[in-house]
């Protein structure tokens, strides 16, 4: 018999003939793509692939319905194509959340009134996928430490952005494709894990026929990867890169690598998967996982549940991976379970995981990876990470020395460098984990049985991912032990781990301020970056849960808390971690009875409209009366004037050096969410058109005010411009060579016909979604950014918004002063993949450097966004028949 698999050359049929049937209860028949059907068929060794590829391969068969020859496409993935090839896929639906998705929103509504004002129809810009929006960004933790925290919280969100839900609710009746999910249910990422996401959709196959395929997602939010664990393919990308998707546009992907990281071994005791993500993100900065895959493999597998699998994939954008991706198995199956899906989709997903040879067990041959990596859970400990980077892994022991020397300050406080002054447990990626949370209350019960109490000066808070979460701890009694020590529920959303931590008591920023304190977050969250979690914290440190609480105790970070007391008990003894730690026995204990007793959850509601947002009037026009400028809905200026033409015309010459910046730059560097200070450029700005200081905000709430935004464009004040001995967002501008806010020194450049470039490090752009960060770069007037390295998304955002991202030579010395101009010579072949141009650097008058710089555009498809000044302009010149904008 010939083997199909080895006819390269052999064409493929459209789908048609590659559809099977599944016979199914509560279907008549289920028809799916058959991946085993395409590999006889020649399609290549699918079977052989890592799964995160045989998920991409059945996309581009089920979305090529219309292709007589779906051979190139499918080689791609099979890596039967030399070199780096690439396909289009189109994903299943758009998750987005309320800071990230009202920009994407806007951008819809603004396109659809610049098509309709160009005589076009509005219909050709239609959404055509469905959108899920979670408002979970903007709660913060304004009130804590009592019971009411987290209604008074919810109806201080409510009066506080009460515009921006206003725009939501009329974008919802103007949208009928998409749900919004209001307030106070939880965070975007574990909703979708819970409740959202299929793992196996069902669409019309366009013949009458119900069609079965691999759910899939984009997500405006970079921890969109925390869905990995339950295998559907999905990451994080710009809002701009969305509302392409949105349209449908295919994303030209670059089929990438695929690292396996084979797990062995066994977990040691009090061990958790915050300890196991915080050791993979350091291990895996170090191997570089950019612009790959990493998939999950080896015999220490099936020992993770799905909640700790997305404790995992939740921190990859971390380690810089498009995904962290785990098969499904049995453990996909329970977790489905569990989470109430109905028992008829549960029988179609194994039926079809079955069909498609995509169902492991331990005893499944591994795939051909591109490279292995080995992880020997055994080798696991307790581990934090800080106090700067989620990948600056710790022990215990190690922590007291990543401090500053002590300092005291007295002024109705003592305050010392290293005082734990935030102890929170939030974010996305632990607060609902089970055996975290749990591991949590117990510790916090043992902590009260010896008489202890959170140390003073401690702003104690927890934020669950969602109100199922939460559910956990109330039914156990452990959310009373928690309550004792100040850890009572103050919202269900993103709170300090995005930096709304809220105040800290008057008197304590008065003292830290005093001395310039190096004090302390201790946070369960996935980011710690400069300025983030707090202006006035600047040691913030990751860690589990039950770390959390335990550094609330100890009130300090320069104890070594494996040896250290951690207080002193009610008869006098010193009590050390070790006598708090609950057992793994008594862990599984606690939820083996909280499931036992848990209700029906196919009756969880999550969607729930709170009274609040059911209250909320909103305009029910077709067009909505924009804000004026100090207001939070502007509309968007992306599609008007010069920002919709093309932005790379030919050869830069003369460019002034807006920033020159190092290593590490993260987008929160870029464009901050922090509150808005009255002090800062965008608080002067918004002060001297009226606004009252307490309705400053934040930035994450105002994105929708471009004036603000670009106000804030650079403005982190532990931003380090090489150009200045200060941190802030100031700069030089030249020649006058005089000190400016950032912002100043663009319209200076502008206003003078002067292009403006960034220099800067290796990892430029580490971080978020956050596609504020290329907008705001690209309304100061940056033509280019000229770095070591970018990071995934924020490069492909920087092409979206039409500003060209530049390499430089690895052994380069670039060493100037910012005195210098700088020539780009050669923009039309930088506009391409793999391209170059040539920087040439002059000092007053003459040349003193030339080097050649590499493109970083990764697609054609960016090369069209470039060449139209950016993917919004691009969309709008298709929706006119390719006419530009003039």
């Amino acid at each position: 018999m010939t083997d199909k698999t080895s006819h390269p050359d052999r064409a493929l049929m459209p789908h048609t003939s590659l559809t099977r049937r599944i016979p199914l209860p509560g279907y008549e028949t289920v028809d799916h793509i058959s991946l085993p059907a395409a590999e006889a068929a020649g399609a290549g060794p699918l079977s052989r692939l890592p799964y995160c590829l045989r998920i991409l391969a059945e996309h581009v068969l089920r979305q090529a319905q219309d292709t007589q020859d779906i051979t190139p496409a499918l080689h791609a993935v099979t890596r039967r194509q030399p070199g780096r090839t690439t396909v289009p896929f189109l994903p299943g639906r758009i998750l987005l959340q309320d800071a990230s998705g009202l920009p994407v929103l806007a951008d819809l509504m603004a396109l659809q009134s610049a098509v309709r004002g160009r005589g076009a129809d509005p219909q050709r810009v239609r959404p055509r996928l469905a959108m899920d929006l979670v408002v979970d960004h903007a709660v913060e933790v304004d009130h804590w430490g009592d019971a009411q925290a987290a209604q008074r919280n919810l109806a201080q969100e409510m009066e506080r952005h009460g515009d921006r839900y206003r725009f939501l609710r009329w974008a919802q009746h103007r949208l009928p494709g998409l749900r919004v999910i209001p307030p106070g249910n939880g965070i975007c990422h574990q909703l979708n894990l819970e409740t959202l996401a299929d793992v196996v959709s069902v669409t019309d196959s366009g013949g009458g026929r119900p069609l079965a395929g691999f759910d899939s997602v984009l997500g405006t939010d970079s921890h969109t990867t925390m869905i990995n664990a339950l295998s559907v393919f999905g990451w994080g990308v710009g809002g701009i890169e969305a509302t392409g998707a949105v349209l449908g546009e295919p994303l030209t992907l670059k089929v990438p690598d695929v690292i396996g990281l084979r797990l062995t071994g066994n977990l040691r005791p009090g061990v958790l998967a915050t300890d196991i993500a915080l050791s993979l993100t350091a291990l895996l900065r170090e191997h570089t996982v950019g612009e790959k895959i990493v998939e999950f493999c080896g015999p220490g597998l099936h020992r993770l549940s799905v909640p700790d699998r997305a404790t995992i994939s939740n921190m990859a954008p971390e380690y810089g991976a498009t995904m962290a991706f785990f098969p499904p198995d049995h453990e996909t199956l329970a977790y489905l379970r569990a989470t109430g899906r109905p028992s008829e989709h549960l029988a179609l997903v194994h039926a079809f995981l079955q069909a498609q040879g995509m169902l492991r067990t331990q005893h499944t041959p591994e795939p051909e990876f591109d490279d292995i990596i080995e992880f020997d859970l055994s080798a696991v400990r307790a581990t934090v990470a800080g106090p700067h980077r989620p990948s600056e892994r710790l022990t215990l022991s190690q922590l007291p020395s990543s401090v500053p020397a002590p300092a005291d300050h007295e002024d109705g406080h003592r305050v010392r460098n290293g005082d734990v002054v935030i102890a929170a447990i939030t974010s996305c990626t632990n607060t609902s984990n089970p055996r975290a949370l749990v591991a949590a209350g117990l510790l916090a019960r043992n902590a009260i049985q010896q008489g202890l109490s959170t140390a003073p000066g401690v702003k104690t808070s927890f934020a669950p991912g969602s109100r199922r979460a939460a559910a956990l701890l109330t039914a156990t009694g452990l959310q009373d032990s928690l309550d004792q020590l100040g850890f009572h529920v103050v919202g269900h959303g993103c709170t300090t781990c995005m930096g709304n931590s809220g105040p800290l008591d008057p008197a304590l920023e008065q003292a830290i301020r005093g001395d310039d304190l190096d004090v302390a977050a201790v946070i369960s969250g996935n980011r710690n970056f400069e300025g983030r979690i707090h202006p006035l914290v600047k040691l913030g440190y990751l860690a589990s849960p039950p770390l959390v609480v335990a550094f609330a105790l100890a009130g300090t970070v320069t104890a070594d808390l494996e040896t250290a007391e951690i207080g002193r008990n009610s008869d006098g003894r010193d009590v050390h971690l070790a006598d708090l730690w609950p057992s793994d026995a008594e862990i599984d204990e606690v939820i083996a009875a909280a499931d036992r007793g848990a209700p029906d959850a196919s009756d969880d509601t999550p969607h729930t409209a709170s009274s609040l947002w059911d209250a909320l009037t909103y305009p029910r026009s077709d067009d909505y009366d924009w804000d004026s400028e100090e207001g939070f809905i502007r509309k968007p200026p992306f599609l008007d004037n010069d920002l919709a033409r093309p932005f790379l015309t030919g050869d830069i010459h003369g460019a002034r050096p807006l920033l020159i910046l190092g290593d590490a730059v993260t987008t929160d560097h870029i464009s901050p969410v922090s509150r808005i200070s009255a002090d800062s450029e965008a608080g002067r700005w918004l002060l001297e058109r009226g606004v009252p200081p307490h309705r400053l905000v934040s930035f994450s709430a105002r994105r929708l005010n471009h004036d603000v935004m670009v106000r804030g464009g650079f403005a982190n004040h532990r931003l380090r411009n090489l150009l200045l001995d200060s941190e802030g967002g100031n700069t030089r501008l030249f020649p006058e060579d005089i000190v400016v806010p950032v912002s100043t020194a663009a319209a200076h450049y502008t206003a003078r016909g002067e292009p403006s470039i960034v220099i800067a490090g290796h990892g430029y752009g580490a971080g978020s979604a956050r596609d504020w960060a290329a907008k705001a770069t690209r309304l100061l007037g940056v033509r280019a950014v000229i770095a070591r390295s970018f990071e995934r998304i924020h490069r492909t955002n920087l092409t979206a918004m039409g500003v060209l991202p530049l390499q430089l030579p690895a052994q380069a010395v670039l060493d100037v002063s910012g005195e210098e101009t700088f020539d780009l010579i050669g923009i039309g072949d930088a506009l391409k993949p793999e391209g170059r141009a040539v920087l040439r650097v002059f000092k007053d008058g003459h040349l003193v450097t030339e080097l050649t710089v590499r493109s970083c555009v990764a697609t054609h498809a960016e090369t069209s966004w470039l060449s139209h000044g950016g993917l919004l302009p691009k969309i709008l010149a298709d929706a006119n028949d390719g006419a530009p904008v003039q």
